[in-house]
């Protein structure tokens, strides 16, 4: 017998969970990104370099992006360097510290400097300098979910998991900004709880190559990558659908604009995407790819902060209608690619089915999400 949660009863922990959290919020702790701004530190940096280890103005460089500190020296004095080093990081809200020497300050050239990349490089960097997106279903992610599933056909309870990442290959810019290259993939699958075996409706497996650009609260992911869906086993045995072979290579493109708001930060974003080879062959083509995501700077229930997200995609294979989905919960961490969190989330969905083959589907879900971030 399977367990099945009432709509009202969703509704209701959705409510409650979120009344918790604004009345259990405590004294202003900045929580946004733990550490003062980039340019208070640059400055204060620049004071210490120069009123306390007596650097002169012009002996040195210094850039200051999310925290971390880059100094480059012009006396190259060995001595000078390590007590440079074991000074700023002594400094609340420096995250790293990074002294080098040359004879001059690294210029950038004049694309890199158009595009504001520094003359920093790094190999396989930490994180991605775009942000995940918080409520689409299909961004690659550790997650487990319970669902209720309605659609045309059936109404049944749906276990889902997931794994994926981006994996960073090179970045070129300070980090937090400038522009990667990185592989991203992902495996999204679904399993009927209402079946005797639990069984695997479907399974599908992204990977691709993703460039991604950031320039302050402006970032941008163009991502060129396959997709190919699988029914499991038991299902084809028990349900004997007629299976269709859904199989695409896609390029997307998104735009992403970052606002702060005192202790609120919110996110737009929008793009699409354009199938280049598909299977099957009439499959039409055109996506467009908008949604919005909020996150509290300030702490709830002591370790938590509430984020929250609304993600919308019209196919044209669908006639341009309208696919929703929402959630909604707790953070515990970090937003920022690269810093580890765990999110509690309730999720609702409305619009075609976005797993494998059951694309043509109208389905309407509720349920819980726990994702992972690395």
């Amino acid at each position: 017998m399977s367990v099945r949660v009432p709509y009202s009863l969703f509704a209701a922990v959705l409510i409650i969970t979120a009344l918790v959290g604004i009345l259990a919020l405590p004294q202003p702790v900045y929580a946004g990104t733990g550490r003062p701004a980039d340019e208070f530190l640059k400055g204060y940096v620049s004071s210490v370099l120069e009123r306390v280890l007596h650097f002169e103005k012009g002996g040195y460089c210094l850039d200051v992006t999310d925290g971390v500190a880059a100094v480059t020296l012009t006396d190259g004095d060995p001595a000078r360097l390590r007590e440079a080093e074991k000074e700023l990081r002594g400094i609340d809200g420096i995250k790293d510290v990074r002294v080098e020497s040359k004879p001059v300050c690294p210029e950038p050239g004049a694309v890199a400097g158009f595009l504001g990349l520094g003359g920093r490089k790094d190999g396989l960097p930490e994180g991605d300098v775009f942000r995940p997106l918080l409520a689409d279903p299909k961004q690659p992610r550790f997650f487990v979910s319970y669902n209720s599933y309605d659609s045309s056909v059936e109404r049944y309870a749906v276990g889902s998991a997931g794994y994926g990442e981006t994996f960073g290959l090179y970045r070129w810019g300070d980090r937090g900004n400038g522009l990667q290259l990185s592989i991203t993939g992902g495996l999204f699958a679904q399993f009927n709880l209402d079946s005797e075996s639990h069984d695997l409706v479907n399974a599908d497996y992204t990977i691709g190559g993703a460039a991604t650009y950031r320039r302050g609260a402006n970032s941008a992911r163009l991502r060129l990558y396959h997709q190919s869906s699988h029914l499991g086993d038991e299902y084809l045995l028990r349900v004997k659908p007629q299976r269709v072979n859904l199989s695409y290579e896609s390029a997307e493109l998104i735009y992403s604009r970052e606002f702060e708001t005192g202790p609120h930060m919110l996110r737009g974003y929008a793009g699409g995407e354009y199938l280049l080879r598909r299977e099957p062959a009439e499959l039409d083509q055109g996506i467009v790819h908008w949604g919005v995501e909020y996150a509290g700077k300030y702490t709830v229930l002591k370790y938590f902060r509430l984020v929250g997200g609304v993600d919308m995609k019209s196919f044209e294979e669908h006639k341009w209608s309208v696919d929703t989905s929402v959630k909604a919960g707790l953070q515990l961490g970090e937003s920022s690619p690269g810093e580890r969190r765990m999110r509690f989330m309730g999720q609702w969905y409305k619009g075609f089915d976005p797993h494998g083959q059951f694309y043509r589907n109208r389905i309407e879900y509720y349920g819980f999400e726990v994702s992972l971030g690395f």
